[in-house]
């Protein structure tokens, strides 16, 4: 957790233009959170004081988009958004096609876009970072979605297109501040492109379609309004940050924000060794994950939890089967195994369950008394 949770003059970490990216091959051992952004120092992953539910949620999502993303709410000034930003700085580039706006990955034929569809293969790559971008609350639609150029295609023929948000975030994480505050408009657009993983704009007749897979996060305060349910439900992970209590945490976060913004390139340089080993880990889990076994054990424990809790359909026990197996490969282990399932059970559910007017307990502690009785 940090202190400066929204500082204006240090936004999200956005994407560069893949088009625009150097030719030259990034080290794999690279030392990880140095400046990006226009060289503007990104406070250190490893430095961030508690809030530690937070902190494995966003390097399950780094392991395994497939989770689903993930949504924090919480207190104001309590390191959301600057979370965000150092999990930016701290993923390992990507190898993408040289010269495509999308970031489309060379290995993979499936679902090319545009500009890459028509190439031969082997194409010509390289690595870039993986993109963090920003989506503001005021953005218009043609800046989210992209615009075509009417112009162009009706004097010219030709279908010339200028990617927008969601192309820039291919691949890559799709970040929304006070997402409980975006308009009913973008929530729906939001809505179809997660669940197809494909953009579609179109515009007086003309269409063009590319790649939009992302990993979406949220954050934002409960006291300046609730989430529509039906996009509170494509996060796979939702985590509640607050305001610490104890005396020695408060402290801790004081001095660590202050030393940064004293001296940020002195602090990230005495956390460089701390956030190359966050890194390894996480490449080291991703190619752990696919060997990682769900034994049906664990499995049918998800299953009675989520029936306990009554969650609706079946996204619980996915999202626990696959946290549970992302947390296992970031353990270093084989097995997803029920301490998984407990470990992760509360940022699974949570947000799953139906309103029960005569229980009186939050969400967070129905989860936790349900595990207790289930997962005994």
């Amino acid at each position: 957790m940090t202190l400066d949770d929204r500082n204006p003059d240090q936004p999200p970490s956005p994407a560069p233009d893949p088009g625009a990216a150097s030719e030259a091959p990034a080290r794999r051992g690279a030392p990880a959170a140095e400046p990006r952004a226009g060289g503007v120092s990104v406070f250190p992953f490893s430095a961030i004081v508690g809030q530690d539910e937070m902190k494995q949620a966003l390097l399950i999502a780094a392991v395994d988009p497939s989770v689903g993303g993930v949504l924090v709410f919480g207190d104001r000034g309590t390191g959301k958004s600057t979370a965000i930003r150092a999990l930016a700085a701290l993923l390992p580039p990507m190898r993408a096609v040289a010269g495509c706006p999308y970031a489309c990955d060379p290995a993979s034929s499936a679902g090319a876009c545009p500009h890459c569809s028509g190439q031969s293969a082997p194409r010509r790559s390289h690595r870039v970072p993986v993109p963090v971008v920003d989506l503001p609350l005021g953005a218009t639609e043609d800046r989210v979605v992209g615009a075509l150029d009417l112009e162009r295609a009706l004097t010219a023929g030709v279908k010339a297109f200028e990617p927008g948000l969601l192309a820039r975030a291919n691949r890559g994480f799709l970040y929304i501040d006070e997402v409980n505050l975006l308009e009913d408009h973008l929530v729906d657009l939001l809505l179809d492109v997660a669940a197809s993983g494909v953009n579609t704009v179109e515009r007086e007749g003309l269409s063009l379609r590319h790649p939009a897979r992302f990993v979406l996060v949220g954050s934002g305060n409960p006291e300046e309004g609730e989430l529509r349910p039906q996009l509170l439900d494509r996060f796979g992970l939702a985590v509640e940050v607050t305001t610490p209590t104890e005396i020695a945490t408060r402290i801790a976060v004081v001095r660590g924000r202050d030393a940064f913004e004293r001296d940020p390139a002195g602090f990230v340089a005495a956390h460089a060794k701390a956030e190359r080993h966050l890194q390894r880990r996480i490449l080291a889990a991703r190619e752990r994950l696919a060997r990682v076994a769900v034994p049906d054990a664990t499995l049918e424990a998800a299953a009675r939890l989520c029936l306990a809790l009554g969650t609706d359909g079946l996204r619980g026990e996915l999202t626990l089967m696959r946290t549970a197996r992302a947390l296992a490969a970031l353990d270093g282990g084989e097995i997803a195994e029920i301490d998984h399932l407990r470990r992760i059970a509360p940022a699974a559910l949570r947000h799953r369950l139906r309103r029960n007017p005569l229980d009186e307990a939050g969400s967070t502690a129905r989860v936790a008394r349900a595990v207790a009785e289930v997962l005994a």
